[in-house]
C-alpha cells in the first residue's frame, strides 16, 4: 500500500537552523513520518553542483545546490523547489507565501498545494517599496493559486478573508517545546542572575519597538536586568540610537544561535519583553509562554490574541515603563503572569496540539491527489 506522502516547500529545509518555518517543518516532517507518512522535504544547499536526495531520521531531502546569495538565491530555489514537485502527484504544503507566484505551476499540473501564508508581510516599515510590491503581489497571488489556506492567527484569517471565501482558510497557529528545569550554567555565564532578569529577543528594527522598551526601562534603577539579544551595529542608526538610550542595568549579549544557551534564558528569565506591532503568531513569543515567562506585551490584537488577558500590555515608552513597573512591584501579580503564561500554552500551543491539527487538515485533501491522479490517467489512456 502507497503511504501518504506530503512534499514540504519554502523552507530552507530539515534540520532547522534558520528559523520558525525550519522549525515546524521539522517538526512536522517527524511527526507525520512516525504516523506512517511518507514525507519529502526540499533543502536549499550553498554553492553548485547537482540535486541530489538523502533521508534525515525518516525524512526524505531533495537537497538543492544554488549559487547565488540572499533573497536572489531564495527565489532561485523556490523556483526549482517548485518545478520538481511540479512533476509528481503528491500533495503539497508551501510555507510561506514570498514566492507563491511560482504556485501557479503546481495549480496548472493539477497538484493540490497548501500554502501556510504566514505575516502579513508586505505591511512591514522595514521594507522599501520594491520589496513591499513583490509581498503585495505574492499575497494576493497566494490567496488565489493555493488549494486551500493556512492562517497562523485569527487576525491573518481575517486578512485573508477579505480577498477568499474565508471557507478556504483555517486557523493553525504555531507550536513550541514546553521548558522545565533548565541549567543555571548558561545564565551565570552571562553574567546573569536567574530570576532577576527580563529578555527581550527580536530582531532590531523599529517596529519591534526595542527603542522604546529601553528607554522605558531606563529612565530609573530597576534592580533587576534587561537582556536583549540580537546584533546590534555600530554603522545603524537606529541600533546606536537603542544602545545609546540604555542604562547600565541593560545588557545586550549579541545573537546567541546555540538552542540550549536560549532556552536556558528563556526559562529563568523573570519576565519576556515582546515589542512586535506586526505580524501572527510570533513562535519567540510561543517559546517564552512554553518557558512559563510573564509576559509584557506591545499593546496590538495580535499580541494579546497569543499571550492571552492577563499578560502584560504597553505602547510607546511611558507605556512600557509604567507597565514594568506595576509588574515588579507586584510579586504576586508577576508570579500569577508566569502561571498564565504556562496556561495559555498548554492550552493552545504545544506541538502535539499544532500537528494533529495539521495532520487532519491534510488527510482532507488526500482525496484530491488522488482525483488529480485519476484525471491524468484518463488523459493519458
Amino acid at each position: 500500500m502507497t503511504p501518504q506522502t506530503l512534499r514540504i516547500l519554502g523552507t530552507r529545509g530539515v534540520p532547522a537552523a534558520h528559523g520558525g518555518f525550519e522549525t515546524f517543518a521539522e517538526h512536522l516532517a517527524l511527526y507525520l513520518v512516525e504516523r506512517g507518512w511518507r514525507v519529502i522535504v526540499y533543502c536549499q544547499e550553498d554553492g553548485s553542483g547537482p540535486v541530489f536526495e538523502d533521508t534525515w531520521r525518516g525524512v526524505e531531502r531533495v537537497r538543492m545546490p544554488v549559487d547565488a546569495p540572499g533573497p536572489k538565491g531564495t527565489i532561485l530555489f523556490d523556483w526549482q523547489a517548485t518545478r520538481h514537485a511540479a512533476k509528481h502527484r503528491d500533495l503539497c504544503l508551501t510555507l510561506g507565501y514570498n514566492t507563491a507566484v511560482f504556485c501557479a505551476l503546481l495549480r496548472l499540473k493539477g497538484v493540490p498545494n497548501l500554502i501556510n501564508m504566514d505575516g502579513i508581510e508586505w505591511s512591514r516599515a522595514k521594507w522599501g517599496g520594491v520589496a513591499k510590491t513583490w509581498f503585495w503581489m505574492n499575497d494576493w497571488a497566494g490567496c488565489w493559486l493555493g488549494n486551500h489556506l493556512v492562517a497562523d492567527h485569527p487576525e491573518i484569517k481575517q486578512h485573508l478573508s477579505s480577498r477568499v471565501n474565508p471557507d478556504k482558510v483555517t486557523t493553525i497557529a504555531y507550536g513550541a517545546d514546553p521548558l522545565h528545569d533548565m541549567p543555571t550554567a548558561p545564565v551565570h555565564g552571562l553574567g546573569l542572575e536567574p530570576g532577576r532578569y527580563l529578555t527581550l529577543v527580536a530582531r532590531p528594527e523599529p517596529e519591534n519597538s526595542i527603542l522604546e522598551v529601553v528607554q522605558g526601562f531606563s529612565r530609573e534603577p530597576r534592580g533587576v536586568t534587561l537582556t536583549v539579544l540580537g546584533n546590534y551595529s555600530a554603522d545603524n542608526a537606529y541600533h546606536r540610537a537603542v544602545k545609546a538610550s540604555a542604562s547600565a542595568e541593560v545588557k545586550f549579549v549579541g545573537a546567541i544561535y546555540d538552542k540550549p544557551t536560549v532556552q536556558s534564558l528563556r526559562f529563568h528569565s523573570m519576565a519576556y519583553v515582546h515589542g512586535h506591532q506586526v505580524g501572527g503568531t510570533n513562535p519567540s513569543l510561543v517559546e517564552a509562554l512554553g518557558a512559563g515567562n510573564a509576559v509584557i506585551a506591545h499593546d496590538n490584537r495580535f499580541n494579546r490574541w497569543v499571550a492571552g488577558p492577563q499578560a502584560g500590555y504597553f505602547s510607546g515608552a511611558d507605556g512600557f515603563a509604567a507597565t514594568l513597573e506595576a509588574v515588579l512591584k507586584d510579586p504576586v501579580r508577576l508570579a500569577a503572569m508566569q502561571q498564565a503564561s504556562r496556561s495559555r500554552f498548554e492550552e493552545c500551543f504545544t506541538w502535539n496540539h499544532i500537528l494533529a491539527q495539521y495532520e487532519q487538515l491534510l488527510l482532507q485533501w488526500l482525496p484530491a491527489v488522488r482525483d488529480a491522479g485519476a484525471r491524468e490517467q484518463k488523459r493519458a489512456s
